[in-house]
């Protein structure tokens, strides 16, 4: 919209102030004149897309309306959707709080309980969103509304999805955020609920270290990280951060799918049960209050596994820095083998990470028997080595040869 004079109205909707500006268009404060309450009403400009305008506004009404039908405390409930010039407008619940990119944008972590409370409430949206067919695609902090009063808000369902039209795909990828895509994302695959929960991944990391986990000079050398490297576990870079939020962190930004959660749900309630064990080594935070200065201890996990060697701290300025020397092409010809980060522990590692959730939580870990044998220590008591197959063989042909001889001296 530019710089154009704000419209007095849209639809019902008195116009009163103006909230902010993005690439997709304005949000603005208004008032609904029909049921006198205040509203956000946010434009999307289909002049972005003149080519297309017919199936983008098409579009927009029917995720809108996939949208509105989510009820849930936190996600931004959709009251409203119409259209006034090329402007096609979304009238939703007035909230007043700040986006979780204000609270990021300062580059310190979140304290340890305020970052799994806003990380909770997001899964928990996300799960009832998924449940229902709903994906959202664009989970980063300027969609995340922190309350004054606690709760943490999704925002822009129907909007976000809107992104991921295949008539639209460069467009979506410019007007996306590219710090917090899925690696599917990046390589142009078709984005499905485990992209929103690699998304969460990403945010969840940033609040807990201060920065993001994947970084670059430029957008390719940024997607090039996203889909190549691992960073390091988030207690090396935190010491606050408990053992068991190192696996869940490590399984939500797992680039295989299937490594992934493998829905929003059983995400949420791992977040909920690292959230109880550090309620229980301290006070409860409310997340919307919280400062950054109070200090908090480690949390001891019982009964906890033997402590894994995580990356040297050291390291993490080689492995978030990485010079990009080879194309994305390339790169597409060696996906089924990628290489790991420099100086990651193994013990970060999406498929560890189930077994240990698994014993930190007391929960069956849902996975296949293949998955369970290579998240196994080499030496592990109930592995069978080469060796063992072999002496056992061995023993059962002697058996045979041993009962036949028997057989024969009988006769």
């Amino acid at each position: 919209m530019g710089a154009s004079v704000e419209p007095a109205q849209l639809g019902r909707y008195v116009i009163q102030s103006e909230l902010g500006r993005g690439a997709m268009g304005v949000v603005y404060k208004a008032l609904d004149s029909v049921l006198e309450r205040p509203v956000a009403v946010k434009t999307v400009n289909i002049t972005l897309e003149r080519e297309y305008a017919d199936k983008y506004e098409k579009r927009f009404y029917q995720e809108a309306r996939a949208a509105g039908s989510l009820n849930h405390p936190n996600i931004v409930t959709i009251h409203d959707v119409g259209k006034a010039g090329d402007v096609v407008f979304m009238a939703m619940e007035y909230i007043e709080g700040v986006e979780l990119r204000t609270l990021v944008g300062e580059g310190r972590p979140l304290r340890v309980a305020q970052a799994l409370s806003i990380a909770a409430q997001i899964a928990e949206g996300l799960a009832y969103a998924h449940q229902r067919g709903v994906v959202h695609r664009d989970i980063k902090p300027a969609n995340i509304m922190v309350l004054a009063s606690g709760p943490v808000k999704i925002t822009d369902f129907g909007i976000a999805r809107m992104r991921g039209s295949r008539d639209l795909t460069q467009t979506g990828m410019l007007l996306g955020s590219p710090k917090y895509m899925s690696p599917e994302q990046v390589i142009g695959k078709r984005a499905d609920h485990r992209s929103d929960i690699f998304s969460l991944g990403v945010i969840l990391y940033e609040m807990l270290c201060g920065a993001a986990p994947f970084n670059g000079e430029n957008v390719t050398a940024l997607m090039y990280q996203i889909v190549n490297f691992v960073p390091p576990a988030p207690s090396s870079v935190n010491e606050a951060v408990p053992e068991l939020l190192d696996y869940i962190v490590a399984k939500m930004i797992a680039k295989p799918l299937e490594e992934r959660y493998p829905d929003a749900a059983e995400l949420a309630r791992d977040l909920r049960e690292c959230e109880r064990q550090l309620a229980a080594a301290g006070p409860a935070v409310n997340p919307a209050t919280a400062t950054h200065t109070q200090p908090l201890r480690p949390v001891a996990l019982a009964p906890t596994p033997p402590q894994p060697k995580l990356v040297d701290p050291a390291a993490q300025s080689s492995v978030l820095a990485q010079p990009v020397s080879r194309t994305r092409e390339a790169d597409r010809a060696t996906e089924e083998a990628p290489s790991p980060a420099h100086g990651l522990a193994s013990s970060f590692d999406s498929a560890e990470a189930t077994q240990r959730l698994a014993s930190l939580t007391g929960a069956a870990a849902p996975q296949t028997a293949t998955q369970a044998i290579k998240s196994m220590p080499r030496n592990a008591p109930g592995r069978w080595r080469r060796r063992d197959w072999l002496v056992v063989v061995g023993a059962g042909l002697c058996g045979l040869l041993a009962a036949r001889a028997i057989v024969r001296r009988g006769r």
